[in-house]
């Protein structure tokens, strides 16, 4: 069982950044490969970003389209984190933003890949 806490979310305007972060328990955290999620209201759950068990220079990671260039997914094992550094923010980012942990290695693109979920936390990106 992984509990995920999710913070760092807030209010910013359209260039800043943010970083968010996802406090992990258990102490097979390194076993888990971690994605960030997002859904703005009235719209599906989208993929933002994923990041496989080993992290790192060894690791894996994986961006949708729309952050590729902008996000930063990584990992702390050490501290049981994943953390989104999200650059040149864009009012279309504008959501929930939910950390998930799948079993698997890595996880995709689909929600129904992961295993545990984090309650979210609100991103606002104003124009």
């Amino acid at each position: 069982q992984v509990q995920l806490v999710e913070s760092g979310g807030g209010l910013v305007q359209a260039g800043g950044s943010l970083r968010l972060s996802c406090a992990a328990s258990g102490r097979t955290f390194r076993l888990y490969g971690m994605g960030w999620f997002r859904q703005a209201p009235g719209k599906e759950r989208e993929f933002v970003a994923a990041i496989s068990w080993s992290g790192g220079s060894t690791g894996s990671t994986y961006y949708a389209d729309s952050v590729k260039g902008r996000f930063t997914i990584s990992r702390d094992n050490g501290v049981n984190t994943v953390y989104l550094q999200m650059n040149t923010l864009k009012p279309e980012d504008t959501a929930v933003y939910y950390c998930a942990a799948t079993k698997r290695a890595v996880g995709g693109d689909s929600p129904n890949e992961y295993d545990y979920w984090g309650q979210g936390t609100q991103v606002t990106v104003s124009s």
